[in-house]
């Protein structure tokens, strides 16, 4: 980031609380309108959401544009996307399904620069939205950047302590839909169980006793307040396609 606007990491560092919007539209503009709705960062969806490396290359841009910061989810085990986000200029990269320290060490690999990892260079694009040189960015990379592990299943919770203790991953993220589903074997989906939300706080506990920054997904207000109480400070609320969907039927509604 340039000197005037402080990067997401340093926000992060500082123990700031920062609300994500979540993007599943593979229409940049929407990053634009979302920052300047107020959002701090904007998170580009590719493992779920339609995003592809076209509209996150734009979506980047976009977000910066509307003052927000850009983050991008990129498919699962694809940490050749991982490398490629952070070449466009994303802040940091949220990787789905991280479930053993294999996996852990594959994206520090894949998001930092020698000694840390093994990140190759190219980020033209990023030095360029940031308004650094490339050895400025260079220099503040490994810092600047934020890669977090989605934490999801069993398994990635039985690796937690082992996963935080790797150097280069900056955070842990939980997605509470999916550890609903994989905890139930299939059986349920409810993220804003109590059982999830008290696992959920038990890692962000831990993630910050290891001196890293615990992120999380909601699905409601109510579960994004409880986050910021139980430590989360990077918090997704809101999803552009739901938002849209839900003014569009208000407005309809104003007319009744």
């Amino acid at each position: 980031m340039t000197a005037s606007k402080p990067s997401l990491a340093a926000h992060l560092r500082a123990d700031e609380t920062v609300i994500t919007a979540w993007s599943t539209l593979a229409v940049p503009v929407l990053a634009e309108l979302l920052g300047r709705s107020g959002y701090g960062a904007v998170t580009l969806d590719m493992q779920h959401g339609a995003h592809d490396i076209a509209s996150i290359r734009e979506g980047i841009a976009a977000a910066r544009l509307g003052g927000a910061h850009a983050v991008v989810r990129p498919p699962v085990d694809d940490f050749a996307t991982v490398s490629r986000a952070f070449d466009l200029g994303a802040e940091a990269v949220i990787m789905p399904m991280v479930n053993t320290v294999e996996d852990a060490l594959a994206l520090v690999g894949a998001s930092k620069f020698p000694p840390v990892g093994v990140r190759s260079w190219g980020p033209h694009r990023a030095a360029m939205l940031q308004g650094l040189t490339p050895a400025e960015y260079l220099a503040s990379a490994n810092k600047e950047t934020v890669a977090f592990a989605m934490i999801e299943t069993p398994a990635a919770l039985d690796a937690l302590d082992e996963m935080l203790a790797v150097e280069g991953l900056d955070g842990v993220f939980i997605g509470p839909g999916d550890m609903s589903l994989t905890l139930s074997e299939g059986r349920e989906l409810a993220p804003s169980s109590e059982k999830v939300q008290t696992i959920a706080a038990d890692v962000a506990k831990r993630a910050r006793a290891a001196g890293k920054v615990a992120g999380i997904f909601c699905n409601n207000a109510a579960d994004a307040r409880s986050a910021r109480d139980m430590g989360f400070r990077f918090i997704s609320h809101g999803i552009e396609m739901s938002m849209l969907l839900e003014v569009a039927k208000a407005r309809l509604a104003e007319l009744d």
